[in-house]
């Protein structure tokens, strides 16, 4: 049996994938969480030999849960289960630690395959998302200008950004310039959103 760990901030989406994964007869749901920061602990005390985690979760995302994992507990797998599939987030899953990385509308046959195979060491990702991703090239941003995109986003003026961020305005004001033209927009709003449709932030 494939010791199991589902990680999911909604409920219904983890009551879902556990009763679909329990149809298999070689997998084994140990433990569900609702929060990022919660799975380290319960990967332990479950054993769980896969982890399946969302990306955005209070506490700690997917992606940082993944780092994490690799780091601390680097016999557990974990495989990225997420509605965001963004070829940055796919990158950025990878570089961390993830083994896999595939969508909530992945048919449970393909996803139950997609458990055995990350237990078994190997990489597992969504064919469209992977084409995607090579297509997409890396992320042109900077730390420092994701910081800034990430404040940019609700459409807030430079000063609140600059207080969020602390940095002067003017220092905002390049970051903001740079991005813009690395996005190919033409306002602070459409290059965080243009960086967030990409997964870079």
């Amino acid at each position: 049996m494939i010791r199991v760990l589902l990680a999911d901030d909604q409920a219904l989406v983890r009551g879902a994938l556990a009763a679909l994964l329990g149809l298999e007869g070689d997998l084994d749901v140990v433990a569900e969480v609702g929060r990022g920061d919660e799975v380290l602990d319960a990967a332990r005390s479950s054993n769980a030999e896969v982890c399946l985690l969302d990306i955005e979760m209070p506490g700690l995302d997917g992606i940082e849960v993944a780092g994490k994992l690799a780091r601390e507990l680097p016999d557990v797998r974990s495989l990225i289960v997420t509605t965001f599939g963004r070829p940055g987030y796919l990158r950025s899953a990878l570089e961390a630690g993830a083994s896999g990385f595939v969508v909530k509308d992945t048919p449970a046959t393909e996803l139950a395959e997609a458990v055995r195979r990350v237990r078994r060491g190997e990489r597992v990702v969504d064919p469209a998302l992977a084409a995607e991703s090579i297509a997409g090239g890396n992320n042109p941003l900077t730390d420092r200008e994701r910081d800034v995109l990430r404040a940019a986003l609700d459409g807030v003026p430079v000063a609140a950004i600059a207080s969020a961020v602390h940095l002067s305005q003017g220092t905002v004001r390049n970051y903001l310039s740079s991005a813009i033209g690395k996005t190919g927009t033409t306002t602070r709003v459409e290059a965080a959103r243009r960086a967030q449709q990409n997964g870079w932030i």
